[in-house]
């Protein structure tokens, strides 16, 4: 029997924190809970949690900051975070995942919906293949049981879907993938992710282990069709 997962709500709003953590405890999660930025930071260095609900609009730090942050620190770099905002307009998404959230929603969202997306991304967070550890190409090596990634021997902070990302198309270099099939490889069956989410994430992974993102390296387009990873 899988141990229960531990699952961080930040929110300023007392109604829609009560009504997730009541919908996320029906499932079987342990549930914990912040409305400010700077307590969510303590909790978090001092607890053990397997996954974070974070609002975008937070008295403090604000939750875009505090992804950073969190995102910067060893310690919780691949802490799945789900990021959440009153606003719905496509620029806050796109800032958050590249901030290095695992997911975006925009209030109002359905507890259905919501629950989805939590068993989705704890899911890619815990998935490990099963072949051997450490698979280097040029300067660059990954980890596939420590989730760790070293360029030129540095290590890069990537969150559990930007690695998983990473390792699927250094797997299978040279192969082109489509949006879509990118989609149907990382995020599974996740239906209410775009496409525009995988431009989001190859964007952040050049920006993190190519030596210019301009022209990058490893992880090249093929206009018109999609993504793929030249090890030459």
């Amino acid at each position: 029997m899988d141990t229960p997962k531990n699952i961080l709500v930040v929110d300023d709003e007392a109604d829609l924190v009560e009504l997730v953590s009541y919908n996320l405890k029906k499932e079987g999660f342990i549930v914990d809970s912040a409305s400010d930025g700077e307590t969510a930071l303590t909790r978090i260095r001092k607890g053990k949690y397997d996954l974070l609900i974070l609002d975008l609009m937070l008295p403090g730090i604000q939750g875009m900051e505090l992804c950073r942050i969190l995102r910067n620190d060893p310690k919780t770099s691949v802490l799945p975070i789900i990021m959440l905002t009153a606003k719905g307009e496509e620029v806050d998404r796109i800032l958050g995942l590249e901030m290095g959230a695992d997911d975006y929603m925009a209030k109002p969202f359905s507890p259905r919906e919501l629950l989805a997306r939590v068993k989705a991304v704890l899911r890619r967070s815990k998935e490990k293949p099963v072949s051997e550890k450490i698979l280097k190409i040029g300067d660059l090596e990954i980890d596939r049981e420590r989730y760790v990634v070293l360029v030129r021997t540095k290590p890069v902070k990537l969150s559990a879907t930007e690695f998983k990302l990473l390792l699927f198309l250094a797997e299978r270099k040279g192969k082109v993938f489509s949006r879509d099939q990118l989609l149907d490889a990382v995020w599974r069956d996740e239906a209410f992710v775009e496409p525009r989410t995988v431009d989001v994430h190859i964007r952040r992974l050049r920006s993190n282990i190519e030596e210019d993102s301009a022209k990058p390296k490893y992880i090249k387009t093929m206009r018109g069709i999609g993504y793929f990873f030249d090890a030459r």
